[in-house]
């Protein structure tokens, strides 16, 4: 008897300490950002927690981190992007981009545009866009990823496309994005972030079968961390950040008149960009922004 209830105590002991040990390597793994959901996605959530999902999972430039919102995150070649899977939007496209990124051999003539085999269904694609009025408006732009020929591609997929107005993305838009290849050829390398804007929490209108939510608008904000790499004379801080936001809709304006503060951007957002950056200084710049300080 005393042989038997020996031999129960050993096994009850050892599955005790079994699950103690799973229990730490689960806690462990959740600590450093190892959580995902049944599908294998990472997602954020806003909290301190989905930060770290991000981090741990290989983005090693915390300046690309986006808090905030329920989204998959997918990691491409040129950038990252947090994909709203019920708007079958991105709700943010983020990327470094460098003075070497801003040329290369690999134009977009013969790329087509791809469903993003990485997100479930109803996705966007082209047939949603079809007749629809709007422009397959790229978030990351293709004139950002000639320096590689898996970039240019990844830029095509419909997870880095919002129903833009031909006007916008031919124009204004346009113009922002050609300025921000400037700005990263003066300062060596720059951080940026863009995404649809929506005034409700239902869309006004969506395209195609796969109803497609069409944004009101885009906004995108940039951040630099040097001096100018020109030898130029430089007006401002060395660390400065900017905001940009557009209707979606026909218009030619000076950029002047679409720049916001970061603030702004993220309060009708929701979203807290650049928050590897110290308090003080996210504070700082995201308050302020001068278009001469560029």
């Amino acid at each position: 008897m005393r042989n038997r209830t020996t031999y129960l105590f050993i096994i009850v002991l050892a599955v005790v300490m079994t699950l103690a040990f799973f229990s730490k390597v689960q806690c462990k793994s959740v600590e450093h950002g190892e959580s995902i959901t049944e599908s294998g996605d990472a997602r954020l959530d806003g909290s301190e927690a989905a930060r770290r999902v991000k981090v741990g999972k290989g983005v090693k430039d915390d300046l690309l981190m986006v808090v905030g919102g329920d989204v998959q995150v997918l990691r491409k070649t040129g950038f990252v992007t947090g994909y709203a899977k019920e708007w079958r939007l991105p709700m943010w496209t983020a990327w470094n981009l460098t003075a070497s990124h801003t040329t290369g051999p690999y134009k977009r003539k013969g790329v087509k545009f791809q469903e993003d085999d990485e997100v479930p269904y109803p996705k966007a694609m082209n047939s949603d866009y079809y007749s629809s009025g709007y422009d397959r408006g790229h978030m990351c732009p293709s004139g950002d990823n000639k320096w590689s020929r898996q970039a240019q591609e990844d830029c095509f997929l419909f997870t880095n496309m919002c129903p833009q107005s031909h006007n916008l993305n031919g124009g204004d838009w346009n113009d922002l994005e050609m300025k921000c290849r400037t700005w990263a050829k003066r300062y060596g390398n720059i951080y940026i972030v863009c995404g649809p804007v929506f005034r409700n929490s239902r869309p006004s209108r969506t395209i195609g079968r796969n109803r497609v939510w069409v944004p009101d608008g885009f906004y995108k904000v940039v951040l630099r961390m040097n001096q100018r790499s020109d030898r130029g004379r430089q007006r401002g801080d060395a660390i400065a950040a900017i905001g940009f936001y557009y209707d979606n809709e026909d218009g030619h304006r000076p950029l002047s008149e679409y720049v916001m503060t970061v603030d702004e951007i993220e309060q009708m957002t929701g979203l807290d960009f650049f928050s590897g950056l110290s308090d003080k200084t996210e504070q700082r710049i995201e308050a302020n922004a001068d278009l001469r300080d560029w």
